[in-house]
């Protein structure tokens, strides 16, 4: 999609330089993408200790090859 936005050159040319990407579409995108997952980030390190999993592997792995058992004996028609 083009866009036109006005951008510190001063500014991109150092990100082209940090980054190593040739050409500015390569950079403002990687510069997007890298923000986007930072926010991302901060948010998930926001709920640290606010949210409590009890997860108990062997039982959630038992379950799950009783269930691919099961799914093993069931009959097999045609399609």
């Amino acid at each position: 999609m083009r866009t036109t936005l006005a951008i510190d050159e001063n500014l991109l040319e150092e990100a082209m330089k940090c980054t190593g990407e040739k050409t500015r579409t390569a950079v403002v995108n990687r510069a997007l993408k890298e923000f986007v997952r930072r926010r991302k980030l901060e948010g998930l390190k926001n709920l640290s200790g606010k949210i409590h999993i009890d997860l108990d592997w062997r039982k959630m792995e038992e379950e799950e090859l009783k269930a691919m058992k099961e799914h093993e004996r069931l009959p097999r028609g045609r399609r």
